[in-house]
């Protein structure tokens, strides 16, 4: 049968950007989503080619939408442009990405940190590599996969974690979370830890920080190391049932923040990355972590809608946004992206 595929210089790239969605499987709402942002882009070049426009262009599109939408939207949208735009390069339909200068010269407000050591995903691989023990290798890899915050990780119970395993969710109770139902192979970080208060039958001592809670995805990497942590797991007696408890001190008890940064600590000062007296310039810490996972992720995908809705950093809009088309939007991304840390 004869293909009506069209070629790499097309007449409609949107048209032919779009079709491609549809190859690679993404859904009808993910398409119509790209094609919304996209013809609105191409009204505002009038009718011109998009492969003629210039970074100009491209920032005065994204200037005309403040003030018309939320500020999430424009990022979401400046996101969608970004995306079409390397996709038609990366096919040679285009010579270049003019989203690409754009993205560097929008407003950062992601991530506050001040400049911080500068790990590469190769270093930080070899790092996690020589930590053998399993759960310090799952309280790094989960901080570093998840971006979380480390009072965040302590709360975790283990109906906030879900994984795709017979054998262990026979032996515990994973993911009974509402909020988890028909989304395998994620964690759910709440917002309604608060310091002194009851949760899940514990009183807490750390808080978690975010306006509302939180389905991050389990890729495979953390789904393997979160197996093996609760292979050795102790039994807990606390009736919430912590994900992450003490296998030497405090056996079986929650661990808490202090500890998880002396586990971190410990690693990172044979690493060379850590120095007593040093700044938030120098040693990694958990807090380390969270910065690292905004940095790489949010470059890799270019969406700073989604990295602020997995950090929990985002208003009520964006989170519904994403919330709504998590499988489309905040899976396939986080997927596509995220970086590889096991061997």
């Amino acid at each position: 049968m004869s293909s009506t595929r069209t070629t790499p210089d097309p007449d409609d790239p949107i048209g032919y950007f779009l079709e491609d969605l549809t190859y690679h499987g993404k859904t009808d709402r993910t398409r119509a989503a790209y094609e919304r942002v996209l013809r609105r882009f191409e009204s505002f070049l009038d009718d011109a080619n998009p492969g003629s426009a210039t970074h100009r262009d491209c920032m005065s599109f994204v200037h005309s939408l403040r003030g018309d939408v939320a500020d999430s939207t424009v990022a979401t949208y400046a996101a969608y442009l970004h995306r079409f735009y390397g996709y038609m390069t990366e096919v040679g339909a285009f010579d270049g990405n003019p989203m690409t200068l754009v993205m560097e010269e929008m407003d950062e407000t992601v991530d506050k940190d001040p400049a911080r050591r500068d790990v590469s995903i190769p270093s930080m691989r070899s790092f996690v590599a020589e930590i053998r023990h399993p759960l310090h290798r799952a309280l790094v890899v989960t901080l570093l996969k998840t971006g979380m915050r480390v009072g965040e990780l302590c709360n975790l119970d283990l109906r906030d974690l879900s994984v795709t395993d017979s054998d262990l969710n026979a032996a515990y109770s994973l993911g009974d979370r509402p909020a988890l139902s028909g989304r395998p192979d994620s964690i759910f970080v709440t917002a309604e830890a608060t310091v002194g208060e009851e949760l899940n039958g514990e009183i807490r001592t750390a808080a978690n920080k975010r306006k509302r809670g939180t389905v991050i995805p389990v890729d495979d990497e953390l789904s393997r190391t979160l197996k093996r942590w609760l292979a050795v797991r102790p039994d807990s007696p606390s009736p919430a049932e912590p994900l992450f408890v003490g296998t030497a001190e405090g056996w079986g008890e929650r661990l808490e923040p202090q500890a998880v940064r002396h586990v971190v600590e410990r690693y990172a000062r044979e690493e060379g990355w850590y120095r007593t007296g040093g700044g938030a310039d120098e040693n990694v810490t958990p807090h380390y972590f969270r910065h690292f996972f905004t940095t790489h992720l949010r470059d890799r995908t270019g969406d700073r809608g989604v990295v602020k809705y997995l950090r929990g950093d985002v208003a009520d809009d964006v989170i519904d946004t994403y919330t709504h088309n998590w499988g489309d939007q905040v899976r396939e991304t986080y997927e596509a992206n995220v970086y590889r840390l096991l061997s």
